[in-house]
């Protein structure tokens, strides 16, 4: 289970047009870069991906256009995540229908279910398709945690096979660790190795959006058992990771302002976010010079 998505997820920016339109054609060239660069997997439509902003077409348009770039050299995981549990299933099978791998499903959000109706939902949306699904925990979004005993019982069941984790909780997610064959991915890129490092199965990234490479040395690293080159090159990119996802602004907006300057395919976020500033911008670029040139 730890290697059905792959180790290095990347959390895939939806790239737009200047207008705001979806940029299929950019996300074709970005996916190709990624896996060209380290990327076994590839996250659609979730956070960072702007999906409470792009329509379930373009959701579908986006899996098929990314399947074509990569082909079958890396996993297609497809944010279907919504506060509605009609929605979501709905999604589940379109997602299915456009040729993901798998799916990645947040806790719904908004209405603050309690744990039994966090859990139906989860399994509501694991029978409505036959993808595996990876469970995603994400509490300061949400309203919500999923708790380790909820995580604990849905991992019974067959196509429930992940966990994105985001709860900032390491213990929880060590206790799940130990009590499943759950294949859990670190969602913040701080914890990267440090949930690698106790069993976990790699990460869904961000960051990797503009170091895929760098990111996935940390985790050959420490297979090849090199482990105090794994948390030097961790260490070497906290600078960047620190001020793409905690600097006051989303990482998307983050991301995609760097990815522009590096001379990528991102284009503008959708509002209700905005573009970051000149100053943060030039501050990201010096950030990413100083790490890949080292």
């Amino acid at each position: 289970m730890t290697t059905l998505f792959g180790r290095a997820l990347c959390a895939m920016i939806t790239p737009f047009t200047t207008s705001g339109a979806l940029d299929l054609d950019g996300a074709r060239r970005l996916a190709a870069h990624l896996v060209a660069q380290g990327c076994d997997g590839l996250v659609l439509s979730g956070t960072t991906g702007e999906s409470p902003t792009t329509t379930d077409a373009e959701k579908s348009a986006l899996i098929a256009a990314v399947r074509e770039a990569v082909g079958d050299r890396a996993s297609i995981v497809a944010g279907i995540g919504t506060s509605d549990t009609r929605h979501t299933v709905d999604l589940a099978r379109e997602a299915e229908k456009a040729g993901a791998d798998g799916l990645l499903v947040v806790a719904p959000y908004y209405s603050r279910p309690p744990q039994d109706a966090i859990e139906a939902h989860f399994r509501e949306i694991a029978d409505a398709s036959e993808l595996p699904l990876m469970l995603y925990d994400i509490p300061f979004r949400t309203g919500v945690r999923v708790e380790p005993e909820t995580i604990l019982r849905l991992s019974a069941h067959p196509r429930i096979v992940a966990v994105k984790d985001c709860s900032h909780d390491f213990l929880a997610a060590q206790k799940v660790l130990a009590r499943t064959d759950l294949a859990y991915y670190a969602g913040s890129d701080e914890h990267n190795l440090a949930l690698y490092a106790v069993g976990g199965a790699g990460y869904v990234s961000t960051v990797s959006n503009v170091i895929p490479d760098r990111l996935r040395a940390v985790l050959d690293a420490f297979d090849a058992g090199d482990t105090a080159q794994a948390a030097r090159l961790q260490q070497q990119a906290t600078p960047l990771i620190e001020a793409l996802m905690s600097a006051g602004l989303p990482g998307t907006v983050t991301t995609k302002a760097l990815l522009t300057a590096l001379d990528l395919p991102a284009g503008p976020v959708r509002a209700p976010l905005r573009p970051a500033d000149d100053k943060t911008t030039d501050e990201l670029l010096s950030l990413h010079k100083a790490l890949t040139t080292t």
